[in-house]
């Protein structure tokens, strides 16, 4: 197992009715912004519930965050941040909102141009401070409630910003407030928690015997629940494990002093910029081919999950490895999440174009050893294709 530190401030507030608890847990002399993105928060009356919970406080409401937030929409947020001399931020919805929320705290107080912040990849943007923020998470996914990372779309790319400050003070994670999500929406949620836990487990063996045995874990509950809370939504006990299992799969416990990876979702991060195609989708397209592609480099641990997870132990280890691959396309498509690029609308002419921008965002040496280039990138995708 390589060195590590681990470290994970956030206060998580988990249950039926916490909301609440938030006049406790926000500092009391707060100017509060509540972030959110469309009108479901207000259709289904959680952002209602929020406010209410905010007491006394004064608050400034931000919404219009769309899915995979964009700079020039944060950047009005930053402007009456700053204007109007708020001190503390409040997400309130899924990843999109949390990640964008994140990218408001670092952005506010720096001096420099703000779209300098998304130009250091996995590496710490160089910011002295930023403003404190928490999460009210309503979609089970990206794990964002409980991780310092976001996503923000810029010109065209995805670009990650990453950084200690960005921890939420505090996320409520209450099960219930996910109920009325769209079924595609909870399909794709439990294909992004299944893909962040493949990518920091199925990558080079490491001695991470408890990162491993956890990592299974979180994947073996997503195949039981994910059709379970699918058809039954308001199943409180199989969302509220979903929810769980969605926060545990990028909480950085799993992959604490193991090798990750990444390139299925450097890639599918290209195919949601330049198609649109949902990040739960694109992540269902390209994981099937990078390990189609990548077999022998991942031998021992597709042979591990194939065991451990989907206990395949009959037939040669291509046999194996082969089996669970196609155990995994199955998975996503029972959640009726398609697994073949064609499926979106893409013509395989457009190939060029994902190539060309995985080049133009610098994703040239991809994988847990550095060594996935654009050819073999290339060659995933055309996969991927049909």
């Amino acid at each position: 197992m390589n060195n590590f530190d681990y470290r994970n401030p956030t206060h998580i507030v988990f249950g039926k009715d916490r909301l609440g608890e938030l006049d406790k847990l926000v500092p009391q002399d707060a100017k509060v912004m509540v972030l959110y993105g469309g009108g479901s928060v207000k259709r289904f009356g959680t952002l209602d519930k929020v406010l209410a919970g905010l007491g006394e406080r004064q608050v400034v409401e931000f919404a219009g965050i769309e899915p995979n937030p964009q700079f020039d929409t944060l950047m009005k947020a930053i402007e009456i941040v700053r204007a109007e001399k708020v001190d503390f931020l409040l997400a309130v919805g899924g990843g999109s909102v949390m990640d964008g929320t994140k990218f408001v705290a670092a952005a506010a107080n720096y001096d420099g141009d703000e779209a300098d912040i998304l130009k250091h990849g996995f590496a710490p943007p160089p910011i002295e401070s930023a403003l404190p923020l928490a999460t009210v998470a309503t979609l089970p996914a990206t794990g964002s409630e409980m991780n310092m990372g976001a996503v923000v779309s810029y010109q065209g790319g995805k670009f990650p910003v990453m950084h200690p400050l960005l921890f939420p003070q505090f996320s409520v994670l209450d099960p219930s407030l996910t109920f009325s999500l769209p079924p595609v929406q909870v399909a794709n949620g439990v294909v992004d928690a299944f893909v962040h836990t493949l990518e920091q487990y199925v990558t080079l063996p490491a001695n991470g015997h408890i990162q491993d045995r956890t990592a299974e874990g979180i994947l073996k509950t997503l195949i039981e629940i994910g059709p379970v809370t699918l058809a039954n939504p308001e199943d409180y006990e199989a969302r509220a494990t979903l929810v769980w299992a969605a926060t545990s799969a990028l909480n950085g416990f799993i992959g604490a002093g193991v090798p990750q990876d990444w390139t299925t979702h450097m890639i599918g991060h290209e195919l949601t910029a330049l198609f649109g195609i949902d990040h739960g989708q694109s992540l269902a397209i390209i994981q099937p081919s990078v390990w189609k592609l990548r077999k022998q480099k991942k031998h021992a641990k597709l042979l591990q999950y194939a065991e451990r997870v989907w206990d395949i132990t009959e037939g040669d280890d291509d046999q194996r490895i082969d089996a669970a691959i196609a155990k995994t396309r199955e998975f996503f498509e029972s959640l009726d999440v398609k697994t073949r690029l064609s499926e979106y609308g893409v013509e395989k002419s457009q190939i060029d174009s994902i190539v060309q921008a995985l080049e133009d965002h610098g994703m040239v040496a991809l994988s847990e050893t550095g060594d996935l280039d654009l050819s073999i990138s290339r060659q995933i995708i055309e996969d991927a294709y049909a």
